[in-house]
C-alpha cells in the first residue's frame, strides 16, 4: 500500500509542476498597431445550418487586419449554403465555397480545409471549426503573435462550452492533457516534432509555409489535425506555438455523452491510443487521478498504514488542485472540477476501446462519414 500511495503522489506531483510552469507562461496575445497580416479565416461546413450564422458572423466582426472570411460547405444537405449565401450578398469579404465531392484516399475536414486553403488569399490562414465564435481581437492577436514569435503556426483551445453531464465528462482533458503534460516551455525552445501540439478548432498559419509543407494534402488520411499538422510543420524546420485562447474563442464541440464518445474515439489513435503509448498514459493518468481516491477508500475501510493514507490524501488533493488551477484559468465551468476522477476514467475507456477494436469492427461515423480507426 505504501508503495502505491508513492506511486499516486508521484504520478500526481508530474503534471502539477507542469502546469504550474505553463500557466506561468501561457499568455492571452494581444493585437498591435504594425498589422502586415491579410488573414482568411478559413471555416469548413458540412450541415452546420444551426451555428453557420453565428460562426460567420463573428469572423466577420473581426478587427484590426485585413480580413476575408471563406466557408467550404462540403457536400452539405441542409441549408448550411443557403444561410452563408445569404450573408455574403451583404458582405463582400465572405465567400461560398462548393467543395467538390470527398475523393478516395481524404478524411473530410482536411479535405475541406485543401480546396479551402486554394481559394484563400491571405497571407495568414485561420482555419475555424464550424462550431467556433472568434472574438472580434482573435485573428488580428494570433497573426501578431505569429510574428512577434516568427511562429508558421500559431493554435489555442478555445473556451469550452458544456451543456451536459456527457461533455463535462469527456471535454475538459482537452485542456488537461495540453497544460499538464506538454511542457510548453520545452516546445517553445525545440523544434522536435514531438513537442508539437495545436487545437484543430483553431489553428492559424502562415500561409508560405504552409504550402510548403504540403498543406492539408500532408496529412490528408489524417483524423488528428491538432498532432500531426504542427508536427509537420516542425519537422520542416518552422516554429510552432500554444497560446491562452479562451478569450480569443468559444466553441461547444459536441452535444451529450454519445457525440462526445464518438468524436474523441475517432481521433484517438493518433493521439494516446498506441500500443506503446497507451499504457505509458494508463499509468500516469489512473496513478495520479484515479488511484489516490481508490487508496483513501481502502483507508476509510481501515486498509493501509497511516503513512499511505496520508500520501494518497496529499495526491488526491495535488490532483484536484492542478484540476482546478486549469479549469478555472481557462474558463472551464467550476463543477468539473469535482468529476476529475470520473473524467480521467471515460478518457482512458475511449482511449482503451479504440485501440482494441478490430481494423473495420465498430467504425465510427462522423458528418455521415465512416472513418476507419487502424489496427487493432
Amino acid at each position: 500500500m505504501l508503495g502505491l500511495a508513492i506511486l499516486a503522489l508521484v504520478c500526481a506531483l508530474l503534471p502539477g509542476l507542469i502546469a504550474w510552469i505553463n500557466l506561468s507562461i501561457l499568455r492571452t496575445p494581444e493585437p498591435d498597431l504594425d498589422v502586415r497580416a491579410k488573414v482568411s479565416v478559413l471555416i469548413p461546413a458540412r450541415n452546420e445550418a444551426e451555428v453557420i450564422a453565428a460562426t460567420v458572423r463573428a469572423a466577420l466582426a473581426s478587427a484590426g487586419v485585413a480580413l476575408e472570411v471563406l466557408v467550404g460547405d462540403d457536400q452539405s444537405t441542409d441549408d448550411t449554403a443557403a444561410i452563408v449565401f445569404a450573408i455574403a450578398a451583404t458582405d463582400p469579404r465572405l465567400r461560398l465555397v462548393q467543395i467538390p465531392p470527398l475523393p478516395d484516399g481524404w478524411t473530410g475536414k482536411n479535405h475541406a480545409c485543401a480546396r479551402l486553403a486554394e481559394a484563400a488569399q491571405g497571407t495568414h490562414l485561420l482555419f475555424v471549426d464550424a462550431d467556433v465564435t472568434l472574438a472580434p481581437a482573435a485573428a488580428a492577436a494570433l497573426a501578431a503573435h505569429a510574428r512577434r514569435t516568427d511562429a508558421a503556426l500559431v493554435s489555442g483551445v478555445p473556451r469550452q462550452h458544456m451543456g451536459s453531464l456527457g461533455e463535462r465528462l469527456t471535454v475538459p482533458m482537452i485542456n488537461f492533457l495540453l497544460v499538464g503534460y506538454l511542457p510548453m516551455a520545452m516546445m517553445r525552445a525545440s523544434l522536435r516534432p514531438s513537442l508539437g501540439a495545436a487545437c484543430g478548432q483553431l489553428v492559424l498559419v502562415a500561409r508560405s509555409a504552409y504550402r510548403d509543407i504540403g498543406g492539408h494534402g500532408a496529412l490528408r488520411m489524417s483524423l488528428h489535425d491538432g498532432v500531426v499538422l504542427p508536427r509537420r510543420f516542425r519537422s520542416a524546420g518552422y516554429r510552432t506555438d500554444l497560446v491562452a485562447a479562451h478569450a480569443l474563442a468559444t466553441c461547444r464541440m459536441y452535444r451529450g455523452f454519445g457525440q462526445s464518445w464518438a468524436g474523441f474515439s475517432k481521433n484517438a489513435r493518433e493521439g494516446m491510443a498506441t500500443p506503446g503509448a497507451l499504457p505509458v498514459w494508463t499509468l500516469l493518468l489512473a496513478g495520479g487521478h484515479v488511484l489516490p481516491w481508490l487508496l483513501l477508500i481502502l483507508a476509510l475501510c481501515g486498509i493501509g498504514s497511516g503513512t499511505a493514507a496520508f500520501l494518497a490524501f496529499a495526491a488526491a488533493l495535488l490532483s484536484l488542485a492542478t484540476r482546478a488551477a486549469i479549469t478555472l484559468v481557462t474558463r472551464e465551468p467550476a463543477g468539473t472540477i469535482l468529476l476529475h476522477p470520473l473524467t480521467v476514467l471515460v478518457a482512458l475507456a475511449i482511449q482503451w476501446t479504440a485501440l482494441l477494436r478490430r481494423k473495420g469492427a465498430g467504425t465510427p461515423m462522423w458528418k455521415g462519414r465512416s472513418y476507419p480507426v487502424g489496427d487493432s
